[in-house]
Formats: C-alpha cells, structure tokens, sequence
C-alpha cells in the first residue's frame, strides 16, 4: 500500500499513514482530512554513455561478438 502524508484539518496534525488509495480518498471527502507533501520525490537520473560505465569484461565480451559476427557487421562497440 502506498504511504500518504495527511494533515487534520481541525487539528493541524500531519500523519504519515499507509492505507489505500480509496482509503484517503474517503478520508479526503470527508473534510477532515487533506494530503499534503512534506518533500519532493526523488528522481533517478542517469548521466553518460552506460558503456562506459561497464565491466571490462562486459566490453571483451562486446569485441568478440563484433569480431565473430563475420563481414559487413554492423555492431559498434
């Protein structure tokens, strides 16, 4: 289930709870609740060539198919 952070409205309280999407919805409806966000999901980024970023093996590995893939070959390693 996935973690909601809701803020009472009567009492300002700030809760982080795990319940359901209809769940808060339900919770929302009812005027004494209201979602709130305390931060900013993270974001995964990715920045370079992945190739790079490999073993050596991994890129022997990448030489020898390009090598036994015979003529006119269009793999770039």
């Amino acid at each position: 289930m996935p973690t909601y952070d809701l803020k009472n409205t009567k009492t300002g309280e700030i809760k982080e709870m795990i319940i359901s999407i209809s769940k808060k919805e339900e919770m929302i409806a009812s005027g004494d609740w209201v979602q709130v966000h305390l931060s900013a999901p993270m974001d995964v980024t990715h920045t370079g060539n992945m190739i790079n970023k490999t073993s050596g093996d991994w890129k022997n590995l990448m030489e020898r198919m390009q090598k036994g893939s015979g003529r006119g070959n269009t793999i770039k390693t």
